[in-house]
């Protein structure tokens, strides 16, 4: 049996090869026999058991993790609750690294001292990990023409591929980098914008939503017959970002809601004017004006008389007086 002098100049050996990043391989007449291992590739996350084989003539074995002894024999060395002792007897020596995370990466030694000579079996650990966004464009409102850029960065192992797509468009607008450039911004660019993250071992996904800005257009005013004492309803509708005010006009002058039985009434891009008993003094033009911080857009409208039978009075009485002022002209032949 080795002493612990000899003991303790295996460990260190073995610590200053592996901090030296040289393999543990056997070269000619080495003091040592070496072993390397296949690479172990493992999830974050997940447990990864270490073995070590033995033999009925070792005196002594350790597991070491770059500069650290994890376990000398059943001696726990490593504070890392993580790590456990599985297995210690003729045959193997086992321990396991649970929730194994990035910093477990790296070459482990199970070093052993026999009665002949010392041996070494090495492996290294390769850790994989999902993708995670970690650096995000927030939520932003612009005018419309803006040039605007989005980014998306994610950290991972294997390194993730980055894609961008605009989630209510048909796939038109898309990117398959870490940026996307959207050069003057229309109002059909608005929505959410899709951030996808992907590696082969899982996918992440996060949005951005783009807010544009624009001026207000109203549509075409539509003119509108109403039967005097009955209720008309003229309809003013403006798109616009944000959400237009309105206001309503009878020729140059301004109304305002609840005066001279009349009601106003917006509801998001539309607008309402109603009248509750029509009068005389009703008839006539109507302007609507659609107002927000980038602009103003307006339409007009025409509310006539219009007869029980659905006609138009006012268009009837302008061909009957048509008719008296010719008729003279006529009985002269």
């Amino acid at each position: 049996m080795k002493n612990p002098l000899f003991w303790a100049l295996l460990i260190g050996m073995t610590i200053l090869l592996m901090e030296q990043g040289l393999p543990v391989r056997s070269q000619g007449d080495s003091q040592f026999d070496n072993k390397v291992m296949d690479n172990i590739t493992v999830r974050q996350g997940e447990t990864v058991l270490l073995t070590c084989a033995q033999g009925d003539v070792v005196t002594h074995t350790a597991w070491l993790n770059r500069s650290s002894i994890l376990y000398a024999g059943e001696d726990k060395w490593s504070v890392d609750p993580r790590v456990s002792l599985v297995t210690f007897n003729q045959e193997e020596f086992t321990i396991k690294i649970e929730n194994v995370d990035m910093t477990d990466e790296g070459q482990y030694v199970c070093a052993v001292q026999t009665s002949r000579r010392p041996r070494t079996t090495s492996v290294h650990i390769l850790v994989q990990v999902p993708p995670k966004i970690i650096n995000l464009s927030k939520d932003i409102v612009v005018n419309e023409g803006a040039n605007v850029t989005l980014m998306c960065q994610a950290s991972g192992k294997p390194e993730p591929s980055i894609s961008w797509k605009l989630v209510s468009s048909s796939g038109d607008l898309a990117s398959d980098d870490e940026y996307l450039e959207i050069p003057s911004i229309s109002r059909q660019r608005a929505g959410t914008y899709e951030c996808t993250a992907v590696n082969d071992i899982d996918t992440d996904v996060q949005t951005v939503d783009i807010t544009v800005n624009y001026a207000p257009t109203v549509s075409e005013g539509r003119d509108v017959g109403v039967t005097l004492g009955q209720i008309g309803v003229l309809e003013c509708e403006a798109d616009a970002v944000p959400e237009a005010d309105f206001e309503w006009y009878k020729d140059d002058r301004r109304i305002f809601n609840g005066l001279d039985g009349m009601e106003i009434i917006n509801t998001g891009s539309l607008s309402k004017l109603t009248f509750f008993n029509v009068s005389d003094g009703d008839y006539g033009n109507y302007t609507c004006v659609a107002i927000n911080k980038l602009g103003s857009s307006n339409t007009s409208f025409l509310m006539y008389v219009q007869d029980g039978s659905g006609g138009a009075v006012g268009v009837r009485s302008h061909t009957c007086v048509l008719f008296v002022v010719f008729l003279p002209f006529l009985l002269r032949f």
